[in-house]
């Protein structure tokens, strides 16, 4: 695994250390017996993690020889392990006033914790001084440039700070505990996330063998949060459950289980160190026991930190397995046409880079993906980033989100909402209930995603009015480009489907043993007005004599020359009869009643000969189909709205066996 930069320095630098040291026959730069046995002593108690302890046998050290370059340098490191930055680089800057080149990888050291200071001048100083050193192995190289641009970065951001106001989520997401990893639904009125609570409430609090990780949740009625509750099993065991999402319409959950935790009650087995598994909602509104999802997105690795496109197609999560680019990245899996996990891509180093990539998000656009990484110029540790999908299908170059977004310390487990403005993270900040709270802030302009809006109803019986769980696919009717395929709930028959605005769209549902359903409508205008598109879909059995209108054949005024984006619904009508092959049907055209009875009598039967000519040309048989023009003689709707006018021009297909 790569040496990671700003989080390990103590691996990095002070092993570097005592390489420089050996040049010197390994001798001490101190003659004092007494100080260097204090200093060794100080070693076994870092090694013992008794870092106070080990604080004092240094300070010991260097009273008795305040030329002790090992000590200086040593205390430093055991500072900043301690987060007490600005005594780590004291104490650096006396090792290298000794000796400058004592220790080359002190300079290195120095920057980093003049980044955490925000002393970035002096950082850039640091940085450049040591990458002045020959032979610097190629990763501490790469780790000291990744250092000095993250300088230059941060100077500039903080001069330039983005629009933030977070404001803490209440009492009743909140608690005293820590809670993170946030999760929301595309209505943004079901919020999932994640607590870590004692096992034993009379346990150790600081003990973290007696934390668990479990699932909770709070649902918003009238712009309010309720008081969160924990979701309980089969999701919550006794072990840890954490780093979830939650699909748009709330009714699939993928999440990671750690094979630690095997033989607890409710223990789940997986294969490797962490596992992502997934639940479904119940007709009765409960969770389903979560599966294992399997190879190949499940490896004997780390595989955790899930993230599901809203068409339910795709999963972006992080791991650590083999064929990456640094330590853990992020890696994308899609169903392949059987429904199954197949197609696994790592999303190359125009998101990954050499250190660690975590908590991937991908927007309801499916375009645009926030992540957290240390890989990438920023503020020192772990900054928030975004990179959107071009048109090649590759992602591109990361944007940082920019100050005060980010800070010196470490940002991650950002989501934003469906309408694109708000943003949900965790953060343990002042003011807060306790620990990591969840926060959200409206999301400034340059580093939003497409705005979306979610198309939500019923696809029932029209004879019985109970639901069905049928399959539908959402169309861009300009492009013809599939945009959604989904399925409505077993049971209630309901769905909630994500689409961007400013489209027009037409949708088909289909279940076996019925008549499709076409439907056309148009979210254009919308962006400022992101409210539910709402449609009820009624699917009637196949029998003789039912009609269906086919509500996306089109043709210019006048005519009946098919316009291109009748030809979507004409091959769902050639696929239904292909599936279907013991039924017969007639086409029937229909006009309102502008114009003259002729006139209208021929265009609706040329309109029906045009649906005729396409099936026969594109595999139905002739003996299979007939067609007939009805003029304006059957309307369905009042001629006198043009709203009506529109309804009766139709082109509709009528079961005759």
């Amino acid at each position: 695994m790569k040496i990671k930069s700003f989080l390990v320095l103590i691996l990095f630098c002070f092993n570097a250390l005592y390489v420089d040291a050996q040049k010197m026959d390994n001798k001490y730069s101190s003659s004092s017996g007494k100080a260097i046995k204090n200093f060794e002593k100080a070693q076994l108690s870092f090694d013992a993690r008794k870092d106070n302890e080990a604080i004092e046998l240094l300070e010991k050290a260097i009273k008795m020889d305040p030329n002790f370059i090992e000590a200086h340098m040593f205390l430093a490191e055991v500072y900043g392990e301690n987060k007490k930055y600005q005594d780590a680089l004291n104490e650096a800057k006396a090792a290298v006033g000794i000796s400058p080149d004592f220790f080359k990888s002190a300079y290195y050291s120095m920057g980093f914790w003049c980044i955490k200071l925000q002393i970035y001048d002096e950082a850039e100083q640091y940085f450049n001084h040591y990458l002045t050193y020959k032979g610097i192995a190629a990763e501490a190289k790469s780790n000291a440039s990744l250092g000095l641009k993250s300088a230059q970065f941060a100077r500039k951001a903080i001069k330039n700070p983005v629009p933030f106001t977070p404001l803490n989520m209440g009492a009743a997401v909140n608690s005293t505990e820590n809670d993170y990893l946030p999760a929301i639904t595309a209505d943004e009125q079901t919020l999932v996330y994640t607590r870590l609570i004692p096992k034993d409430p009379n346990g150790s609090p600081t003990d973290m063998r007696n934390k668990s990780e479990d699932f909770y949740s709070c649902k918003k009625t009238d712009g309010k949060w309720s008081n969160a509750i924990n979701i309980g099993p089969p999701i919550n065991t006794f072990g840890n459950e954490g780093a979830q999402c939650i699909s748009a319409d709330g009714q699939t959950l993928v999440f990671t289980a750690c094979k630690e935790y095997d033989g607890y009650p409710g223990g789940r087995k997986g294969y490797g160190s962490c596992d992502l598994f997934i639940a479904k909602k119940m007709a009765d509104g409960k969770w389903g026991v979560p599966e294992n999802i399997g190879k190949p997105i499940n490896t004997e690795y780390w595989d955790s930190q899930p993230s599901m496109s809203s068409d339910g197609q795709t999963i972006f999560f992080v791991s650590n397995r083999p064929g990456g680019i640094g330590g853990t990245d992020i890696w994308k899996c899609t169903k392949n046409d059987a429904g199954k996990w197949a197609n696994l891509v790592n999303l190359g180093d125009s998101v990954n880079s050499a250190e660690n990539e975590e908590s991937p998000y991908i927007h309801p656009d499916n375009k645009t993906l926030y992540f957290s990484s240390e890989g990438w110029p920023g503020m020192g540790s772990k900054d928030l980033y975004l990179s959107r999908i071009k048109k090649d299908g590759h992602f591109s170059t990361p944007m940082n989100l920019g100050y005060p977004i980010n800070t010196a310390e470490s940002e991650r487990d950002l989501i934003v909402s469906a309408n694109a403005k708000t943003a949900y993270f965790s953060s343990e900040r002042a003011g807060g209930t306790g620990g990591l709270d969840l926060y959200n802030f409206e999301l400034y302009e340059a580093a939003r995603p497409q705005s979306v809006t979610y198309v939500k109803g019923k696809v029932f019986n029209k004879e019985t009015s109970k639901g069905l769980e049928a399959k539908f696919e959402l169309i861009d009717l300009e492009t013809g480009e599939m945009v959604m395929q989904a399925s409505s709930m077993i049971g209630s028959g309901e769905f909630l489907v994500c689409l961007p605005v400013n489209k027009n769209y037409l949708m088909n549902v289909s279940k076996n043993g019925f008549l499709f359903a076409s439907e056309n409508f148009s979210l254009k205008g919308l962006a400022n007005n992101l409210k539910a598109y709402e449609m009820n879909v009624p699917l009637t059995p196949i029998k003789a004599g039912e009609k269906v209108v086919l509500k996306n054949i089109f043709f210019e005024t006048a005519s009946y020359t098919l316009k291109e984006e009748s030809k979507i619904e004409l091959q769902k009508l050639k696929s239904f009869l292909l599936l279907n092959s013991t039924v017969s049907i007639e086409i029937g055209g229909h006009t309102d009643n502008v114009g003259d009875k002729k006139s209208n009598q021929i265009l609706s039967e040329n309109r029906a000969k045009a649906v005729y000519d396409f099936l026969i040309a594109n595999e139905i048989t002739k003996e299979r189909l007939s067609f007939k023009g009805f003029g304006d003689t059957m309307p369905i709707d009042d001629n006198s709205t043009d709203k009506g006018k529109a309804n009766n021009r139709r082109t509709e297909f009528m079961i005759v066996k």
